[in-house]
């Protein structure tokens, strides 16, 4: 039987300046139920789960909650109806422990003279982490001390505090291991028992399959359809419906792997101690070479999540890192970026955008000396460039001046990339180049980087997701334990080589 929604959204539009952000969305959410929203960035996900959250107020359209139609202007009124929300970027409180983080909304209460009550906090957190099968979870921790997917859980318990009917993750495991995801989704499936209304937003389309109960589909603002029934649907059928064509995977991100020649970048004995939980690294060397593709594949603390910015000089190493026949200084970015290195960080939001900032000025901010004269800025001379690099990448801009911050996932990682061509590098250096952007995105970013590889440049691809690194690397050296486990080149570089690798007992050591 049918149950009743506890959530509907009709016909909802949003609009930012030069955009059509929502045009006609619809979402229905019921209880005890997975329902899944997929749609490629800039499809509208994030906007209308804003709405929902009560962050945003639609243009038009209708939200009922039980039948009646409400008005959620503030996530306080989201909260008041059981809605939670639990976004992509996490908003735990580092300076506090992990029960201070969970009844945070709770603190002060018990106390007329506001008197935080830390006890009550502590034994309130301990119950909601042991429903959640979150035992092992001392609520006396410091949320620093915590994992990546230990955050995400207590973000998940903190929303939980209050009664909640409607439970919203955003991309809930972009930086999870898959034995850290599987966690995640028995939580997951725990709360749908329970009753609550799970909406799951995701560019994972395996885990969507093997979780949802529903699936609605986004596509420029628009509803293209929902899936009641997911009965032998599959990947290829989901991501023709988010794009609006077929795409066919092994033609889209095949490469035909250049013979390398020579050496632009040359690693001996790269040593990386006490990475703040990135894994350290023992000693490895690697070559690349002009025009390569090198992916470097490995588990959570196999060094690989390091290992750019030991390159990069963001972190103390030891060893020698040589371009082009000139050894770069550790710990000196501007000597690394002088040399030819160019980095794209994991991640974008922190570490990659300026999200305060235009367009223009992300594309020029790792090169300045070269816009500046007399100490000035040259506008115009910014303007071509930007213009220019925004144009070879075919991103999707209102205009140059348009904020970065107001871009989709994929936008944004394109003028990130801009800005590292802009500093002319001679390596380029990817930490999870694709992290959290759509199939579509992801094709068009690797189109640019097998263009860029066509042309010479040298290519190093960190990533964790498996499909990326098989079918757009030429060469995969895997790491483990922070050393190197294999190095796989042809027919050898296949997806279960690489996790036979990088979870087996036999390593590499090189220095």
């Amino acid at each position: 039987m049918t149950r009743a929604p506890i959530v509907e959204l009709s016909d909802i539009a949003k609009g930012f300046p030069g955009v059509k952000a929502l045009d006609g969305a619809r979402l229905v959410l019921r209880p005890g139920e997975v329902h899944a929203v997929i749609g490629e960035n800039g499809a509208g996900k994030s906007t209308l789960m804003n709405i929902l959250a009560g962050e945003l107020l639609p243009d038009a359209g209708v939200v009922c909650i039980d039948g009646h139609t409400v008005r959620i202007d503030s996530p306080r009124v989201a909260r008041g109806h059981g809605i939670a929300v639990v976004f992509q970027e996490l908003s735990l409180c580092a300076n506090l422990n992990v029960g201070e983080n969970v009844m945070l909304a709770e603190l002060g209460g018990g106390s007329a003279l506001g008197i935080l009550n830390r006890g009550g906090a502590a034994r309130a957190a301990r119950s909601l982490l042991a429903r959640l099968g979150l035992t092992e979870i001392d609520p006396a921790t410091a949320v620093r001390d915590l994992t990546v997917a230990q955050m995400q859980l207590v973000e998940i318990a903190r929303a939980i505090s209050r009664k909640v009917r409607v439970l919203v993750l955003d991309e809930p495991n972009s930086a999870l291991s898959p034995r850290e995801s599987e966690r995640l989704f028995d939580v997951v499936r725990g709360l749908r028992e329970d009753g609550v209304a799970i909406v799951y937003v995701s560019h994972h389309l395996d885990e969507v399959l093997g979780l949802a109960d529903r699936i609605t589909i986004l596509r420029d603002g628009r509803h293209v359809t929902t899936l009641d029934d997911l009965t032998g649907v599959t990947e290829a059928q989901l991501v023709s419906a988010m794009v609006g064509r077929d795409l066919d995977h092994a033609a889209q991100y095949a490469l035909i792997a250049p013979a390398p020649q020579g050496v632009a970048l040359r690693v001996q004995g790269l040593r990386v101690q006490g990475s703040g939980g990135g894994g350290q690294i023992g000693g490895i060397d690697f070559d690349l070479a002009p025009g390569e593709i090198l992916g470097i594949a490995g588990l959570p603390d196999s060094g690989m999540d390091v290992l750019s910015d030991a390159l990069f000089g963001l972190v103390p190493r030891g060893g020698t890192v040589t371009v082009a026949g000139t050894v770069v200084p550790p710990q000196a970015p501007a000597r690394s970026i002088a040399a030819g290195l160019a980095l794209i960080p994991a991640d974008r939001r922190r570490g990659g955008a300026l999200l305060a900032m235009t367009v223009s000025q992300n594309v020029i901010s790792a090169a300045l000396p070269r816009f500046a004269r007399a100490g000035m800025l040259r506008a115009g001379l910014i303007r071509r460039t930007a213009a220019d690099y925004a144009g070879q990448l075919d991103a999707r801009l209102a205009s140059l001046t348009q904020r970065m911050g107001t871009l989709s996932g994929g936008n944004q990682q394109k003028i990130i990339l801009a800005r590292g061509m802009v500093t002319q590098p001679r390596i380029l250096i990817l930490h999870e180049p694709t992290r959290g952007i759509d199939v579509g995105a992801k094709a068009e970013i690797y189109d640019i980087l097998r263009r860029l590889a066509g042309e010479g440049m040298a290519i190093l691809m960190i990533s964790s997701e498996l499909p990326e690194i098989v079918l757009q690397a030429g060469r995969v050296v895997v790491m483990r334990g922070g050393l190197i486990a294999a190095d796989l080149r042809g027919a050898d570089i296949t997806e279960q080589n690489v996790m036979l690798a990088a979870t087996g007992s036999r390593a590499k050591g090189l220095g």
